[in-house]
């Protein structure tokens, strides 16, 4: 995906967005698959006043990019949220939505065509509000209780490669041969650092969902634990 271009983009001006709360910054880059039937469901929804829904742009999967709400605006994407112990998450972030069914609707593995606009779109997003790497997120990352988009089966690792979010590198150090048996507090803080909200049951099946997907349990296995710690070690958190 080097060097990919965004292959079209399209004004498709949503209502929903206001200002942005006062000293906000924008610090945090948050992906969400649609997780509607069609694109034109979502681009429909996203657009109507009567949803209050909104992203900073679409991407659909022919690689066409939909822009509706100017990056200087509070887009109405992440809802009930927090990442690195603060809340309000749209005022302090971009939101891109992906055309995906979800979940409930078929979900399906992200085409190539899909993830080369969505890299360049980041790449382009990252470059002009300076975000780091750790904060480039998934909605279930800041929203574990209520989401799990952009899921297991999007490419985090292609898009780490990148550039653009990390991808845990485990080393030798970051083995504790306590971490099958580490305590829940003793978890929770460690996602802590890292910046979820540990008070979520599931902050740790989002962790999962994003850093290790091929294990989805929700407990903390020691390869799951191995990935967090060598995070925490990759951003000095």
């Amino acid at each position: 995906m080097t060097g990919a271009r965004i292959s079209a983009r399209i004004a498709r001006p949503s209502p929903n967005h206001g200002p942005r709360a006062p000293g906000a910054r924008t610090e945090l880059l948050i992906l969400h698959y649609t997780g509607m039937p069609t694109a034109a469901h979502a681009l429909d929804r996203l657009c109507d006043p009567a949803a209050q829904v909104s992203a900073h742009y679409t991407v659909d999967e022919d690689g066409t990019v939909y822009a509706h709400v100017p990056e200087d605006r509070r887009a109405w994407h992440a809802g009930l949220s927090h990442w690195r112990g603060l809340g309000d998450v749209n005022s302090r972030s971009i939101g891109v939505e992906i055309v995906n069914p979800g979940h409930e609707f078929g979900y399906r593995p992200f085409p190539a065509a899909q993830m080369a606009a969505v890299t360049a779109l980041c790449r382009e997003i990252i470059d002009r509000h300076a975000i780091a790497a750790a904060d480039v997120l998934g909605h279930s990352d800041v929203a574990p209780a209520r989401k799990e988009d952009p899921g297991e089966l999007f490419d985090w690792p292609g898009l780490a490669a990148q550039g653009i979010g990390l991808w845990p590198d485990p080393t030798d150090a970051d083995h504790h041969p306590d971490d099958e048996t580490l305590s829940t507090d003793a978890v929770a803080a460690l996602l802590a650092r890292y910046g979820y909200n540990a008070a979520e049951p599931r902050a740790l099946l989002s962790f999962q969902r994003h850093f290790h997907p091929n294990v989805l349990t929700g407990l903390p296995d020691a390869e799951t634990i191995r990935r967090l710690r060598a995070l925490l070690r990759q951003t000095g958190r």
